[in-house]
């Protein structure tokens, strides 16, 4: 679905963001791009709805090179959920913002009503639906960008920072919506610091630092390697590093979501437990 060919870009005032970077997503495929700031994670995804043209190497999507089409015509594939709200946000209701891009793909009045309702009751917005978005929280802001993308249900969903500002509750929602969007074969990216809200969504990560792909794998193979994430300067997940610490007890080492950690203690104790009995 996403083909990305030695891409480098620099920007006008000559900050070379991304430094050779091939990278193949398939079709359905779930992918976490992780890094630190500058390390080329944003700039590599805006090529991917053609919002940056490579300055070398190229982009493709589902085939199509996006040198040689527009933006907007990307955009009906691709849906973009930048991480600052604001530069995306700019209808008089949250309603008419979710709504617009629906009316601008020629989508039916029937049909705009009900991805419209659909997006806001995901997105616990339903009482906002006639409120200005500029009158809502950050993280409600958030949302609205959100669902205004999703309404559309484009191909490839691509999310920057969308635990940013979310409150436990709404990161599970999120959680839920992407574990749901896997099981449905659709292509989606997130580009996050949250390693936490990564290890339960259990992706194929990309690891990113001064512009270029320092790794390359299962959540489960990146998360639980601390040489690996060194090279990104990124954290282990607290429940990866808790199980390094007992796996002189025999627990396992490679534990990243605090699901699969529940079962494991709990199998843990059944297991002491009978040994007493």
């Amino acid at each position: 679905m996403i083909e990305a060919y030695d891409l480098h870009f620099v920007y006008p005032n000559g900050v070379e963001a991304l430094k050779g970077v091939s990278l193949k997503i398939r079709n359905g495929e779930f992918v976490a791009i992780m890094g630190q700031n500058g390390a080329g994670k944003t700039t590599l995804v805006k090529h991917f709805n053609g919002l940056l043209k490579p300055t070398q190497g190229k982009v493709l999507i589902d085939g199509v090179d996006t040198r040689e089409v527009s933006v907007a015509k990307l955009a009906r594939k691709v849906g973009f959920v930048f991480q600052n709200p604001d530069h995306q946000l700019f209808c008089e209701t949250v309603e008419e913002e979710i709504s617009f891009a629906l009316k601008n793909f020629g989508f039916k009045e029937n049909v705009i009503k009900r991805r419209v309702t659909w997006a806001l009751n995901l997105l616990g917005l339903t009482r906002y639906r006639k409120t200005s978005p500029f009158m809502l929280s950050g993280g409600e802001r958030k949302r609205v960008a959100l669902a205004s993308v999703l309404a559309w249900n484009p191909k490839i969903l691509i999310l920057d920072e969308p635990t940013i500002g979310q409150d436990y509750a709404q990161k599970e929602k999120l959680r839920q919506f992407i574990l749901q969007m896997k099981a449905q074969k659709k292509t989606g990216i997130i580009v996050t610091h949250d390693v936490e809200f990564v290890a339960e969504c259990n992706p194929r990560v990309v690891l990113m630092s001064n512009g270029k792909i320092v790794a390359d794998g299962e959540a489960r193979k990146i998360l639980t390697s601390p040489e690996i994430l060194e090279k990104a300067s990124i954290i282990p997940p607290e429940v990866s590093r808790i199980f390094l610490e007992l796996s002189n007890i025999g627990f396992p080492t490679n534990v990243i979501d605090i699901y699969e950690a529940g079962e494991i203690i709990l199998d843990f104790w059944e297991g002491k437990r009978r040994e007493h009995v």
